[in-house]
């Protein structure tokens, strides 16, 4: 029972965020099914992020991040920005590329916000599941909130750029470079800061946060204004409005 409460403030936010985003996209909803699978390859990009980090063991390149933490705070950005940041960011765009970009139903900008969040949302409840036998309930809490928000703001960003790429058929490698890049960076960054723990530093972290989170709030809302004033009754309203005044 004590497991079952546990798993609460993992899986109860990952709800939520997922009624959100499905609420955000009302104008030309994805089909469940499709949003479905996005999120079962998110899960899927967490076993990857796996072999990945696996992959830097034998070249010597796998740390402990915390022990980074207490001894080599320079050693530590360098991995949170060259390790950790790009693996995860990497698993979680790949499945973005090689399927959702060749879905028929991406077919406006908002859909890489949504999509990205979505294989966002799969990731973060398989890492916050395999993290659960080491937090405490406080700690699971906390995680439970706060990592489902950063796995969605950071997929949101090469999210973002690749959906721009395959709409106006520009090179949708170049934009990936791009997104998972400042994605990848910014991930980095955010994991030294917090891992890091000085009293300065996670309100830096928060900050960080916030400010991807105003970007993105700023962009969805513009999408979906523009997504409703291009829509056949968006234009006979605008018509409408003219032919009065």
């Amino acid at each position: 029972m004590q497991q079952v409460l546990l798993t609460l403030p993992i899986f109860i936010p990952i709800v939520f965020w997922v009624g959100y985003h499905y609420h955000k996209d009302r104008h030309l909803p994805e089909p469940v099914t499709h949003l479905l699978a996005a999120f079962c390859l998110g899960m899927l990009a967490a076993g990857l992020s796996q072999l990945g980090y696996l992959a830097l063991e034998p070249v010597g390149l796998r740390f402990d991040a915390g022990a980074l933490a207490e001894s080599n705070p320079l050693g530590l950005l360098a991995y949170t920005i060259l390790a950790i940041g790009p693996i995860e960011e990497l698993a979680k765009a790949l499945p973005f590329i090689l399927v959702v970009i060749r879905l028929r139903e991406l077919n406006e900008p908002l859909d890489g916000f949504i999509y990205a969040s979505f294989i966002a949302l799969g990731y973060a409840a398989v890492e916050n599941w395999q993290y659960l036998d080491y937090l405490t309930p406080w700690e699971a809490l906390a995680r439970g909130f706060v990592g489902p928000v950063v796995h969605i703001l950071f997929a949101s960003i090469w999210g973002y750029w690749i959906c721009q790429a395959q709409l106006r058929r520009r090179s949708v490698m170049r934009a990936t470079a791009v997104g998972v890049t400042i994605a990848a960076m910014l991930h980095g960054i955010y994991d030294f800061l917090v891992l890091l723990r000085p009293r300065n530093a996670l309100p830096l972290a928060a900050l960080m946060v916030v400010g991807i989170w105003l970007w993105r709030l700023k962009l969805m809302r513009d999408m979906h204004s523009d997504a409703v004033a291009n829509s056949p009754a968006g234009k006979k309203s605008a018509t409408n409005r003219i032919e009065l005044s």
